[in-house]
């Protein structure tokens, strides 16, 4: 290639170089200007100086950009030269070193604030090394530099590479004025930024001093207003998030099936554990108030805190009068405790969490009102010492709260932690996924930056763009040193500290209104009451409605009776109850001596046929009859029957209350409602009746000397003795026969016709019988006892018709033959016996009608100690009997689990329904109320 080829490809380079001069001179020219508008636009705030930096830095890397360019097209024309310059080389070789050397060798570099301060050496070094390539091309051929400056082989000239050295460098220096003046403003913006923060922050202690003084006014002047105010003037006076409180709480305790209690706004704090969140809720309480610990789990159930202005510090938790001052630390240290407390004995039982909620009130000057549920903290993995589901458990609980519609998620980040690592955003985008309700809140920040962590990463955190999850808006906060002991003001002086020289906040990764826990609190409030205005109408409506077909039901069902609730009701059944008590005392003197009579009857005869009767009567004289049977009735009346008798004395008693308070047939409507609960009142009464020790003496003295009477006086007793007996005897004789017949079986015709069988024993106890009825067909007047020989020939004769059994076996089955036979001859005897109160001589029976003087001196027993009984009753158990009453009702009715135990039924739970249901409409119709006027105020 000739040297004209290179020539003129050389100036095709120049002329290339020439526009790229251009350019950059109107880039530097953009550039002074942005350099003195720095000034102008630096005092007029955050805005205009972040305005004003951007732009030159925007200038700074569009130049960037057009220089990359620039190079590229050299970079390509290079080779295509560089054959060419080969056959020129002994004449063009300096000049075209001057020129790769200046610019073939400079490669672009990633764009930061102080590129062109480091580069600026390297150009410079550049520059001189051109000038002595320079001077080595006019030593080779001086004659090749025109007077025009240009060497003859069309390289650059010592006036042309100086002039490009000098625009460079200038432009240089204009850029780092700009960073300069950047830097400078960034710094202005700060301190105006922490003056106005110190002027707010005394306008506010200010606002809050006056608020507090507002508060004891009213207080003071509430102190002397009348008690009987309405409900509705009372909750006028009251601040708004105490209503709201109060509104979630009767919510959380109604069950209606529909669960509307889930769907009022409160703020959900979630987080991985130990990323936060408990600090960042005491920051916005103002007050350390929650259990520390060192890495461990310390949230293990969840904690509602209902935040609210008042005049002092205190905290008081739902349901108890005791209030903490928060300004002291004893008083905070007693609060820690008293959380863990409930704390651990929430999760008793082997658990590790638990669902169970702590409710505390929170009140303090300046508070922003608002509702926060901290909940246990994610975790990856189950250590040693929790429960097996503790993961999945606490998962679940976050999932519940969160699944509220209108529940705002406070999602915790710790700063300081990888956040491919966190697990909590992964579970706050499932639930909202739009991120219409959920703002995020990274912790930690300064750790972040003592960690060297990329300012660009933080940046991509705050705008939303390095997780997929979507929030409100996006926050940075400062919790701490790291000292359990900081009080809550020397950690807000830190955290204003560190913000104040943030290289993150310089480098523009942070804005200021995403920085402070101040700025944080003022957001979630303002998120949370225009959530709550946005939902409560909508509850009251559903309240609404519901009221309305519940008490459409009511009409339907129970048109004429009264909304009485579950108290109500109990109040009606316990003044029912006492009022049939009192009608107790018109029962006349023969009901409750006939009463008593029976009742002692029954309790008696058993003891009377069994223990006296039978064993004096059976086999014996009419001499050893007496004898025998006054030892056992002595020793009975002595020892069991004063007791006896007056327990049955009771037991009377209780049945003539039970029968007074059962319900008629004209009011069996509410038959049900108070049918438990009398039959507890008279459970507890029989279980907890002490008999009187003097009452059993007197009996006692009353029914020996009865019995020590032997006289039958007028025929009328006698034949009543007679009747007494017989009715008697008749019943054992029938009892006695029906074990009989369940002894040996169904008969053939009842096998026949029911298509009954017997069992193996009923078939052996029948042939038995048969074998015994022979014996007594033979002597009537067989004694209770068989005999040996007897006994053998028995079992002799069952078994040659191949019926094998023992002697117990047949003893059994003649005692009870025996006791039949025996009742059976008793009530012929007394046959004879009914005629011969004139002449007992001339009884053929063996015991000479002495059994019907026996029983003759037991009915009259019975009635003298009815009459006893009656007196004793109207005397003092009767009394004793309301008093026992009145205490079980009254203990009863302060116990609602046992009110709701007894007193059921569709109208009480369909009145208390309507009562809770009426109840929360006018809570939130008041709430509304109270909303519609501060937000006209």
């Amino acid at each position: 290639m000739s040297m004209t080829a290179a020539l003129r490809a050389l100036s095709a380079t120049k002329a290339r170089h020439t526009v790229c001069v251009q350019k950059r001179t109107v880039f530097t020219k953009f550039a002074k200007e942005l350099g003195r508008g720095l000034g102008r636009y630096a005092v007029r705030g955050t805005v205009a100086c972040a305005a004003v930096g951007g732009a030159a830095y925007a200038a700074d890397q569009a130049y960037q950009r057009f220089l990359r360019g620039t190079f590229s097209r050299y970079e390509q024309g290079r080779e295509k030269l560089r054959s060419r310059w080969l056959e020129a080389r002994d004449r063009a070789r300096d000049g075209t070193n001057n020129l790769w050397g200046l610019f073939g060798s400079f490669q672009p570099q990633p764009i930061n604030g102080t590129y062109y301060e480091e580069s600026k050496p390297k150009m410079l070094k550049r520059g001189r090394q051109a000038d002595s390539a320079g001077e080595d091309a006019e030593m080779a051929d001086p004659n090749a530099v025109a007077s025009t400056g240009k060497t003859s082989d069309g390289t650059l000239s010592d006036k042309e590479t100086q002039g490009l050295r000098n625009k460079i460098k200038e432009l240089s220096e204009q850029l780092a004025r700009a960073h300069q003046e950047r830097s400078k403003s960034q710094k202005e913006f700060v301190e105006m930024q922490n003056q106005y923060q110190r002027e707010l922050e005394k306008k506010d202690q200010a606002n809050r001093d006056m608020k507090r003084q507002l508060l004891l006014q009213k207080q003071d002047s509430s102190s002397v207003v009348q008690t009987d105010r309405r409900f509705s003037e009372e909750d006028k006076k009251r601040p708004l998030i105490d209503m709201y409180s109060e509104l979630l709480d009767l919510l959380s305790e109604y069950d209606s099936g529909f669960d509307v209690q889930d769907h009022l706004p409160r703020v959900v704090v979630v987080g991985d554990q130990s990323a936060g969140k408990t600090s960042v809720l005491e920051m916005i309480a103002q007050a350390r108030i929650f259990p520390r610990g060192g890495g461990e789990m310390m949230t293990r159930s969840p904690v509602m805190v209902t935040l609210s202005e008042g005049p002092h510090h205190i905290a008081q938790f739902k349901g108890s009068m005791k209030q903490y001052d928060l300004t002291s630390e004893a008083e905070l240290e007693l609060l820690r405790r008293e959380i863990e407390q409930r704390m651990r004995a929430s999760v008793a039982g082997g658990k590790t969490v638990s669902s169970d909620v702590i409710s505390l009130s929170v009140r303090g000057p300046g508070l922003q009102r608002v509702v926060l549920v901290d909940l246990p903290g994610i975790i990856s993995t189950v250590t040693s010492g929790m429960a097996a589901d503790t993961r999945d458990s606490i998962a679940a609980m976050s999932r519940q709260y969160m699944n509220n519609p209108n529940a705002i998620i406070l999602c915790i980040q710790d700063g300081a932690v990888d956040a491919e690592r966190s697990m909590v955003t992964d579970l706050v985008r499932s639930m909202d996924p739009s991120g219409k309700r959920t703002i995020f809140v990274m912790t930690k920040v300064d750790l972040a930056e003592k960690s060297a962590v990329n300012p660009g990463r933080i940046k991509s955190i705050m705008e939303g763009k390095l997780f997929p999850m979507k929030a409100l808006g996006y926050f940075a906060v400062v919790t701490g040193r790291g000292n359990v002991d900081d009080s809550i003001e020397t950690i807000r002086q830190y955290e204003e500290q560190y913000f104040a020289t943030s290289s993150f906040f310089r480098s523009g990764a942070l804005k200021a209104s995403q920085m402070s826990t101040r700025n944080l609190s003022f957001a979630v409030s303002r998120c949370f009451w225009q959530m709550v205005q946005d939902s409560v109408q909508q509850q009251a409506d559903n309240f609404r409605a519901h009221r309305y077909n519940l008490e459409t039901e009511w009409k339907n069902t129970f048109p004429r009776l009264r909304e009485l609730d579950r108290n109500e009701l109990f109040e009606k059944g316990k003044d029912e109850i006492l009022d049939h008590l009192a009608d107790l005392s018109r029962i006349q003197p023969h009901t409750w001596e006939a009463n008593l009579v029976e009742r002692l009857w029954k309790e008696m005869s058993t003891p009377v046929v069994e223990d006296i009767y039978l064993p004096a009567a059976q086999g014996t004289t009419a001499s050893n009859f007496n004898t025998r049977a006054d030892i056992r009735l002595r020793q009975w009346a002595n020892k069991d029957l004063p007791l006896l008798s007056v327990q049955a004395g009771w037991e009377v008693l209780l049945g003539n209350f039970a029968a007074a308070v059962k319900p008629s047939d004209s009011k069996s409507q509410q038959a049900d409602l108070f049918g438990s609960l009398k039959e507890e009142v008279i459970k507890q009464c029989r279980n907890e009746h002490v008999a009187i020790a003097d009452a059993v003496d007197k009996l006692r003295v009353i029914q020996m000397n009865t019995l020590e009477d032997r006289a039958v006086t007028s025929a009328h007793q006698w034949d009543d003795a007679v009747k007494f007996m017989e009715s008697t005897l008749t019943g054992q004789l029938k009892t006695a026969q029906e074990r009989s017949r369940d002894m040996v079986g169904p008969t053939a015709t009842e096998r026949w016709l029911y298509w009954q069988s017997k069992s193996t024993e009923q078939s052996s106890r029948d042939a038995t019988v048969q074998e015994l009825r022979k014996l007594l067909e033979s002597n009537k007047d067989h004694g209770e006892s068989l005999a040996a020989d007897e006994l053998t020939t028995v079992r002799k004769n069952l078994e040659t018709r191949s019926v094998s059994v023992q002697e117990p076996f047949i003893n059994d089955t003649w005692k009870q033959m025996f006791r039949e036979h025996f009742l059976q001859q008793a009530l012929t005897n007394m046959q004879e016996c009914k005629k011969a109160f004139y002449h007992r001589e001339l009884a053929t029976s063996q015991l000479h009608c002495d059994d019907v003087v026996l029983f003759w001196r037991i009915q009259r027993m019975l009635h003298i100690t009815a009459n006893a009984l009656r007196q004793q009753i109207e005397s003092s158990e009767a009394r004793n009997l309301n008093r026992q009453v009145k205490n079980i009702l009254d203990s009863l009715s302060h116990n609602p689990d046992m009110k709701r135990h007894l007193v059921t039924g569709r109208q009480v739970e369909l009145a208390e329904e309507l009562k809770r249901v009426r109840s929360i409409q006018e809570k939130l119709d008041s709430f509304i109320s109270a909303l519609q006027e501060e937000k006209r105020s």
